[in-house]
C-alpha cells in the first residue's frame, strides 16, 4: 500500500505541473488576473498574474479521489484483480464511501465559493455563512470529528466534540486563506503540512487518509513549480480554501493517540492529540495574530492588510 500512496503522491504532481502551467496562460488570455479584494482590503501593487491555480490543485487532487472510489466500489472485482493489495481494504472502502461524498462535496463548495470570491469580492459575512455550513455538513453526516474517543462518553461530548470540530475547519480553512499572501507561501506550507501528515498516517495504517493526502502533496508540489517567485500564478481562495478543508478533514479523521493499544504507532500519550496544532503552527499562529491586531484596532480580522508574519519577516525595519 505504500507503493500506492507514493504512486498517487505522482499522480497529483503530474496532473497539476502541466494543468498549472495551462491555466497560467489561459488566465493572462481572458483576464481572470489577481485583484484588489473586497472593500477596505490592503494589498500591494497588483501584479498581471492569473488567481486561477487553485482549480489545478482542486481536480489534481478531487479527480483521482472521485474516480479511485467510484471505482473500487462499483468494480471492486475489477480493482482486486489490477492490484491485489487492496483486497484487505475493500469493505472499509465501502464502509467510509458516503464519508468520502461528503468531504468532496464540502470540498467543492468551498473551491466554488472561493473561485467567485476570486472574481467579484463576495462580502465576509456570506463567506463566513457558508464555511459554517460546510462545516457543520462535514461533520453531521459523516465522521470527521475531533476527540471523539475522548469526549463521547462524556456528558454533551458529542455536541462538545461537533463544536470543536467544527470551530477546527474553518479556523484552519480561513488561516491557509489568510497566509495566502505571498509567493510560494500557502502552497510550500501546505505541501509539507499534507507530507507530514501523510507520513503519519501511512505509519498509522490509514491507507484512504494517507492515499488523500499524497494526492495534495503532490498537486502543491505541481502548482508551486508555477508558483515559486516570482509567480506565474496564484492558487487564489479556489485554492486555499479547498488546502485548508482538506488539512483539516483529514487530521480530524486521523488517529494520532490509541491509549487502549500499548503498541499503537503513533504513540499512546494523550499529548499526541496535538501533532495538527504543531505541523500547522505557522498558518493557525499568523491567523490568530492578525484577528487579534485587526480587532484590537477595530478592524475587520476579514479584511486583508500586510500585518501577516510573512510580510513582516521581509520587512526587518516595520515596527512591532
Amino acid at each position: 500500500m505504500v507503493g500506492i500512496v507514493l504512486a498517487l503522491l505522482l499522480l497529483g504532481f503530474a496532473l497539476s505541473a502541466p494543468l498549472t502551467g495551462i491555466l497560467a496562460r489561459v488566465g493572462l488570455r481572458v483576464g481572470a488576473l489577481d485583484g484588489p479584494g473586497a472593500k477596505g482590503h490592503v494589498k500591494g501593487e497588483l501584479r498581471r498574474v492569473p488567481n486561477i491555480g487553485g482549480v489545478a490543485i482542486f481536480w489534481a487532487v478531487v479527480g483521482p479521489l472521485v474516480a479511485a472510489l467510484g471505482f473500487f466500489v462499483a468494480a471492486p472485482s475489477t480493482a482486486i484483480e489490477w492490484v491485489p493489495a487492496l483486497e484487505p481494504h475493500l469493505e472499509r472502502a465501502r464502509a467510509t464511501f458516503d464519508d468520502w461524498i461528503v468531504v468532496v462535496v464540502g470540498a467543492f463548495a468551498l473551491h466554488i465559493m472561493g473561485l467567485v470570491d476570486d472574481r467579484r469580492a463576495l462580502s465576509a459575512w456570506p463567506k463566513l455563512l457558508l464555511q459554517l455550513a460546510v462545516a457543520l455538513g462535514t461533520v453531521l453526516f459523516s465522521d470527521v470529528r475531533l476527540l471523539h474517543p475522548y469526549l463521547a462518553d462524556m456528558p454533551g461530548g458529542e455536541l462538545l466534540s461537533i463544536a470543536i470540530t467544527v470551530a477546527w475547519i474553518i479556523v484552519v480553512v480561513n488561516a491557509f486563506n489568510f497566509i495566502d499572501n505571498m509567493d510560494g507561501l500557502a502552497a510550500g506550507i501546505g505541501m509539507i503540512a499534507a507530507l507530514c501528515f501523510m507520513t503519519a498516517t501511512i505509519v498509522n495504517g490509514q491507507w484512504f487518509i494517507a492515499s488523500a493526502l499524497a494526492l495534495l502533496t503532490g498537486s502543491l508540489a505541481g502548482f508551486l513549480l508555477w508558483n515559486i517567485p516570482p509567480a506565474s500564478i496564484f492558487m487564489g481562495d479556489g485554492g486555499s480554501l479547498f488546502v485548508g478543508y482538506m488539512l483539516a478533514t483529514m487530521t480530524a479523521r486521523t488517529t494520532f493517540v490509541d491509549s487502549s493499544t500499548s503498541d499503537f504507532a503513533l504513540g499512546t500519550a494523550w499529548y499526541g492529540v496535538f501533532m495538527p496544532l504543531l505541523v500547522l503552527a505557522v498558518p493557525l499562529y499568523d491567523g490568530v495574530y492578525v484577528t487579534v491586531w485587526r480587532v484590537r484596532r477595530g478592524k475587520s480580522p476579514f479584511v486583508g492588510g500586510p500585518e501577516h508574519i510573512s510580510h513582516r519577516l521581509v520587512q526587518p525595519s516595520a515596527s512591532a
